[in-house]
């Protein structure tokens, strides 16, 4: 494969250049890859129902009649609900906006969400991240308003909804290979807003630009985890470039002066930072304030709103560990077979909110996919949250067991359930079957790594460069290197639990700084003294991802270790 001329033209450090060699990228991939072009996009409003969804309201705002929108709890449901807010007071009109409570209503469209949009004189309801599999709702809500489902999930229900208009990439009979497949719900939400735009513009009409709000695009998109293609890549990048000077107070509100002087916010600032604070209310009680946020018009009512989500994920992180500390117990009393395929872990008492960040957590840690199950509010009913690994699409395995279930739902990466609790010995067992029919390779996280590189190739041009690549995500995944000519000279273990590495090259005077974050008791790890010993017989291999460790207005390079290895791998 040859893409050293389309490198050269870039003028890309050769550490980036034998990246998208190992990657399979090829001349036109490159191409795609460094393209801030949004005009040879994909034509975002080739869905079914998108004409008819913008032609229904556009004749609600015309009548003055009340629109709603109603989005799921997570970030991609808050980020589309506010994302739709924006565009509609860009037209100078006002909607309800309505979420539900992960614990009374649960996830997605129910009758009693029919009838609170009815009450407030809804006629028009804009599902936004959900909706696909809310056939029974669907047909309460006819005769009562007109329901527009925007969802981008896989449509798994027996039939798809009777709605007035279901507008989803991955609907039945929209084309399989569509690229607009990969769209987060906000994605959607985003091609609505277009398809309305446009369509006013063809009556002669003319609006505001609509990209300003590819910045909910970029974090509703990263924070689910929605695969980065070509077009989720430009519309994510587009919207973090805006963020350092954005003009809405509640996205602003996320950050320090800091953070903000830089010509684009990173992905890892999204998914480690911003994800997290907004999910964290719908986590522990009621979503609301995340929402309000990004609605908010000063800055006293975004001081307010983010106080309130700092307290809940700090409280979210404590019950966090404690969830996760008993189910990585229980996983390791479960290590009795030869091979583990999969954790199916169950608590009564594990907080519902926290028990998918756990999940993911032990796919982390065990490289297998795992499934963490708690008690639901009706009683003998449990509900749980799955996380594939490798290449494992797990709505598809969860699919061959849906007899199991009360409901289910979700794509390749991550789905719910909840099922009789009389009924898990059976699904620990059919899981295990089907898993034990499928290649390991396809059903683990892989130990891999990108590219082999040398610490004195490690420098500012090879970090500049690696940000190009800028979002990463599934489909783009953050580099990871493989070093071998370094040894530690020293650490230093912070809090208990993480640990900051100086690592010095064996043959060069070079010397850089790492860290490890919840290293500390990490399964399967040597401690830091036992590598400090064993790397005089054996050296060491060092695994990481490179970083910027921005502080006081100094910027040096990090490194961001997952492994230290005794011995040349």
């Amino acid at each position: 494969m040859e893409i050293t001329s389309a490198s050269h033209a870039q003028d890309l450090h050769p550490v980036v250049v034998r990246l998208l060699k190992k990657r399979g990228f090829s001349p036109q991939a490159v191409q795609d890859m460094f393209s801030w072009n949004l005009k040879d996009l994909p034509v975002l409003t080739q869905m079914q129902d998108l004409s008819k969804a913008s032609e229904r309201i556009l004749r609600a705002i015309d009548a003055g009649e009340k629109i709603g929108v109603y989005g799921d709890y997570d970030v991609d449901g808050t980020t589309s609900c506010a994302l739709l807010w924006h565009f509609f007071q860009m037209l100078g009109v006002t909607v309800e906006v309505f979420q539900p409570s992960r614990f009374i209503e649960g996830y997605g469209v129910h009758d009693s969400s029919i009838d609170a949009a009815v009450e407030k004189a809804v006629r028009v309801l804009i599902t936004v991240d959900c909706g696909i599999t809310s056939v029974a709702t669907a047909a309460y809500a006819k005769g009562k308003l007109d329901l527009i489902i925007t969802d981008h999930h896989t449509d798994g229900a027996p039939e798809l909804p009777e709605a007035f208009a279901v507008i989803n990439p991955s609907r039945r009979d929209e084309p399989v290979d569509s690229p607009l497949r990969p769209l987060a719900g906000v994605g959607v939400a985003f091609a609505l807003a277009l398809q309305i735009k446009n369509d006013l513009l063809s009556r002669g009409t003319e609006t505001p630009s609509l990209y300003p709000l590819l910045q909910f695009v970029a974090i509703g998109t990263i924070s689910d985890l929605a695969r980065m293609t070509p077009l989720n890549i430009r519309l994510t990048r587009h919207g973090l470039k805006q963020i350092p000077t954005t003009t809405y107070a509640g996205i602003r509100a996320f950050f320090q002066p800091e953070d903000l002087k830089v010509p684009m916010i990173a992905s890892e600032k999204i998914s480690f930072h911003v994800g997290p604070h907004i999910n964290s209310k719908g986590r522990l009680d009621h979503p609301d304030r995340a929402l309000r946020l990004l609605l908010a018009q000063t800055p006293a009512e975004c001081r307010e709103h983010y106080t309130h989500l700092e307290v809940a994920n700090r409280d979210r992180r404590h019950i966090q560990s404690e969830v996760f500390a008993e189910a990585k117990k229980d996983a390791i009393e479960n290590l009795k077979s030869d091979e583990l395929l999969i954790n199916v872990l169950y608590r009564p008492h594990w907080h519902e909110g926290v028990i998918g960040i756990v999940a993911s957590k032990l796919v982390e840690t065990f490289e297998v996919p795992a499934i963490v199950l708690t008690d639901a509010e009706e009683a003998g009913v449990i509900k749980g949250s799955c996380r594939s690994a490798g290449e494992l699409n797990v709505f598809e395995l969860l699919d061959q067991c849906r007899d199991l279930f009360i409901k289910f739902g979700g794509h390749k990466a991550a789905a719910g359930l909840s099922m009789r609790r009389e009924k898990l010995p059976e699904f620990k067992a059919r899981m295990a079957s089907l898993l034990g029919a499928i290649p390991a390779t396809l059903r683990t996280k892989l130990n891999a790594f990108d590219v082999e590189i040398g610490i004195e190739e490690i420098s500012a041009g090879l970090l500049k460069d690696l940000e190009k690549l800028e979002p990463f995500g599934p489909g783009n995944e953050r580099p990871v290197f493989r070093m071998r000519n370094a040894v530690i000279q020293n650490y230093k273990v912070m809090k208990d639990a993480h640990v900051r590495w100086t690592f010095a090259g064996t043959a060069t005077k070079v010397a850089l700084q790492g860290i490890s974050f919840n290293y500390i008791g990490k399964w399967n790890e040597l401690n830091p003294e036992e590598l400090f010993e064993l790397q005089k017989r054996s050296g060491l291999t060092v695994q990481f991802t490179l970083g910027v460790n921005r502080f006081n207005g100094n910027e040096t390079i990090q490194l961001m270790v997952d492994k230290v290895i005794a011995g040349q791998v």
